[in-house]
């Protein structure tokens, strides 16, 4: 199925939630929306040398290499990114 992005994350089933992230992949040429790096390499040493404190995040945040990025106002998705990108976005940039 192909969507028509961006889609309203809150209402999607985890099956579509993977199926948009597969698309965003596609679209951003398997690099991430956030540091443009490759989602099947690390982000930038930047990046990663960021702290992370993962009692903000729900367990296991880290457990899934690539993320569907979502506004948390809005709902609606804004593409693939490292599930380490992810964070960094939430805690520095609470997007």
């Amino acid at each position: 199925m192909i969507y028509n992005l961006p889609v309203d994350y809150r209402k999607l089933h985890y099956t579509e939630k993977r199926l948009v992230r597969e698309q965003y992949i596609t679209l951003q040429n398997g690099k991430c929306y956030y540091c443009n790096n490759k989602l099947t390499e690390d982000p930038p040493q930047q990046i990663l040398n960021k702290s992370i404190d993962l009692s903000l995040f729900p367990p296991n945040m880290l457990q899934y290499p690539i993320h569907l990025q979502h506004n948390h106002k809005t709902g609606m998705t804004e593409g693939a990114v490292h599930a380490y990108c992810n964070c960094v976005m939430w805690q520095y940039e609470n997007r």
